[in-house]
Parts: structure tokens; C-alpha cells; sequence
């Protein structure tokens, strides 16, 4: 039973090393959250079972967290940058599919047909405006800049201010705002699913997302120009290497020493 107990050991101790290297692997991934792994100990144990005398027989993975806690941020002067500073996420459309999507990295661009989207085509969802910028529905939609406005004139540039307005200008030096940056909140963050690309996906346990506009109550400020990056503090994630290293060997000596124990045993009962 103590080989059984020092293997469940062994196993916690490698999901410890394999969280921490995904951490480190993504210490330069804009919007990445760092995650840790959560144990909890087994008993074998009943109704019938005298509490004086309860075993335990090891251990557990109980959950794997994410940590939303906000990331650096950094200064890049592109236009089509954002950083949230505070709470929310942006939410992008699958072109496909529909399903959303939500994400902290603010990376933007502008498709040949004027779609505002991500790196993988995903579209970004932002409120509908009026002419002076202030929104006319609650329900986000994709937001797409006309590449020529009513007098023909090509798209010249493409800004988003703090609040989120979505700004085209023309080379004939007009503006118009387009839409405002849609962001979700959830009941449970820790709940949402992640799907890879620094995304997450709403869940039961996450609950369905709140839009809202960005400064107003629990959403955070837009900041232009700036990306957050991940949130993985090197230096704690080396501390936490060594223990988990420590934590697998100590496991490994524990299975030898049982294994050599039962042959033992083994021998003396021949």
C-alpha cells in the first residue's frame, strides 16, 4: 500500500513540475494568467471506520487555478493595441462558428475588408454608436470600418480611445466612430475554460458574460497603445520548481525504499 500511497505522490509532484513549466514556458506571452495546482490528501475510511485509526493512502490534483491577477503593462504605440487596466475581457467571434471567445491580449488588426480581429481572424465584438460615439445598443456585434466613407475617401487611420470608441479616419480629414469596445465580465473567472492562444471560453462554472463599457463600474479602463503581459513572475516560479523537484524525488526514494521493503518481505517468507 505505501508503493501505491508514494506513487500518487509521484504523480502530483510531476502535474506540480508540468503547470510550472507551462508557466515558464509562458513568461513572455502577452495576456497569459499563470496557473497553480491545488492537492488534497486521501483516507481510506467509512462509516464503520475507528477515526483513531484512519490511513491515509496519498494524495490528489483537487484543481488547477488560474490566476487573473493583472500582468505588466507595456508601452508598444500601436494604435490598434489594448490593455485592459482592471477587470474584463475582450470578446471576439469565431467567423465561423459564432462562438465567443474572451481574451486579455489586445493585439488588433485590420482585415482587407475592414473586420477588427485577432491574429487568428477571430472578430472583436463592440457596442453599435452613434455619430457622437455614445452606444445604441447592449447587445456587442462584429465591428467592421468602412474602407472608404460617404465621400469615397480611402481609410487613412484607425484609432481606439480610452473609453473604447473605435475612431476611422479618411484622407479627406474626417472621422466618423465606428463602434466601442465590448467588455465581458463573468460571476467566476476562475471557472471559464481555457482554450489556448491566451483565450477562455464561458462555462456553467464561470457563468454567462456581462457586457458593459470599459471604465464603468466593475470594467476596466482601455488603455491605447499597450499590451498586458503575462502575469508569471519568474523568480516565484523558480522557488516553486525547486520544491516540486524536491517533492518528486523524495517520492522516488520513498517508492525504492517500499519496493525494496516488499522484497524483503518477499525473501523471508520463502
Amino acid at each position: 500500500m505505501s508503493f501505491f500511497t508514494s506513487l500518487s505522490g509521484l504523480k502530483n509532484a510531476e502535474t506540480d513540475l508540468r503547470v510550472i513549466a507551462h508557466n515558464i514556458a509562458n513568461a513572455e506571452t502577452v495576456g497569459f494568467k499563470k496557473s497553480s495546482a491545488q492537492f488534497a490528501d486521501l483516507v481510506a475510511s467509512g462509516s464503520n471506520t475507528d477515526p483513531r485509526r484512519t490511513a491515509g493512502i496519498g494524495a490528489t490534483v483537487s484543481a488547477i487555478t488560474q490566476d487573473f491577477a493583472l500582468g505588466p503593462i507595456e508601452q508598444t504605440g500601436r494604435s490598434l493595441d489594448l490593455a485592459i487596466n482592471g477587470d474584463g475581457f475582450l470578446a471576439f467571434a469565431n467567423p465561423v462558428s459564432g462562438d465567443l471567445s474572451f481574451t486579455r491580449n489586445g493585439n488588433l488588426q485590420i482585415s482587407a475588408t475592414g473586420a477588427v480581429q485577432d491574429s487568428l481572424g477571430s472578430q472583436l465584438q463592440a457596442f453599435p454608436v452613434d455619430a457622437a460615439g455614445n452606444p445604441t445598443a447592449a447587445v456587442p456585434v462584429d465591428v467592421t470600418v468602412p474602407l472608404t466613407n460617404a465621400a469615397g475617401s480611402a481609410l487613412a487611420n484607425v484609432t481606439i480611445n480610452g473609453r473604447g470608441t473605435i475612431n476611422a479616419a479618411y484622407a479627406d480629414g474626417t472621422a466618423v466612430a465606428v463602434g466601442q469596445v465590448a467588455l465581458a465580465t463573468f460571476a467566476s473567472p476562475s471557472g471559464l475554460r481555457a482554450v489556448g492562444q491566451t483565450k477562455w471560453e464561458a462555462s456553467g462554472d464561470s457563468g454567462a458574460p456581462a457586457f458593459g463599457n470599459p471604465g464603468i463600474g466593475n470594467y476596466g479602463d482601455l488603455i491605447s497603445g499597450a499590451l498586458e503581459r503575462s502575469n508569471v513572475d519568474l523568480a516565484e516560479e523558480m522557488v516553486g520548481l525547486l520544491t516540486a523537484q524536491r517533492n518528486f524525488q523524495a517520492n522516488a526514494r520513498a517508492i525504492d525504499t517500499a519496493t525494496t521493503i516488499s522484497q524483503t518481505v518477499i525473501n523471508l517468507q520463502r
